[in-house]
């Protein structure tokens, strides 16, 4: 299923929700600048690495931070704030700039938390804003389950336009990176996602989106 909208409209413009994207492109568009050998060192060093993290927590904290901001490729970028275009700003509008700022960069840092933790021996560096969106999508999903997201489906062949409900989406697409990130764990899997990253961060965005939200009476249950 490929979101295309949904369906809840917010009430002001996103402001951060758009400078997280924009910020997202101009970290890309630098990348775009390197030279491979150059890109890779950027990566190493600025991405999130599990086992240093583990064994150098006080050294390489900061790339729970940086991580989020790099990305692999154009599908990598442009899918991740696909994704936060569509959810971003009603989530943003439930919890107001400043909190919504915070809750991202959590987000983030329990996916990149989790993450390191799951696959604490390994050498490969993550990166992306996937896990701090996942928290996003957990926060959409206990904020406005009654919402519906449009979707591109496959069915046989042809590919159809169908409403689904936000509990519907979120919850399928949540059980389908928690197995993804059971299956890697046994090493069947060899995608390169940060599945547990996704958990991660989905988990803490269900968790604490009632702790940021400002106006819950209102926003919560619609």
């Amino acid at each position: 299923m490929i979101p295309l909208y949904d369906t809840l409209r917010s009430r002001r413009f996103p402001v951060i929700n758009w400078f997280l994207i924009a910020l997202n492109f101009i970290v890309f568009f630098y990348e775009l600048s390197l030279s491979p050998s150059a890109l890779n060192r950027l990566t190493l060093a600025w991405g999130l690495v599990p086992v240093k993290l583990m064994m150098h927590p006080e050294t390489y904290w900061v790339t729970i931070f940086t991580s989020m901001f790099l990305h692999g490729g154009w599908f990598h970028i442009l899918s991740n704030m696909w994704v936060l275009f569509i959810f971003g700003d009603n989530v943003e509008d439930c919890m107001g700039k400043s909190r919504y700022l915070i809750f991202y960069l959590l987000s983030g840092t329990a996916a990149g938390l989790l993450e390191s933790y799951a696959l604490k021996n390994s050498p490969i560096p993550s990166i992306g804003a996937s896990g701090a969106i996942a928290g996003v999508l957990g926060a959409y999903l206990i904020s406005f389950p009654r919402a519906r997201i449009a979707s591109l489906v496959p069915i046989i062949f042809i590919f159809t336009i169908i409403e689904i409900p936000a509990v519907i989406f979120l919850m399928f697409w949540f059980i389908l990176q928690l197995f993804s990130g059971l299956f890697s764990l046994q090493g069947t899997s060899g995608s390169g996602i940060a599945w547990w990253a996704h958990v991660g961060g989905f988990l803490f965005g269900m968790l604490t989106v009632r702790l940021f939200a400002r106006r819950q009476k209102h926003y919560l249950q619609q």
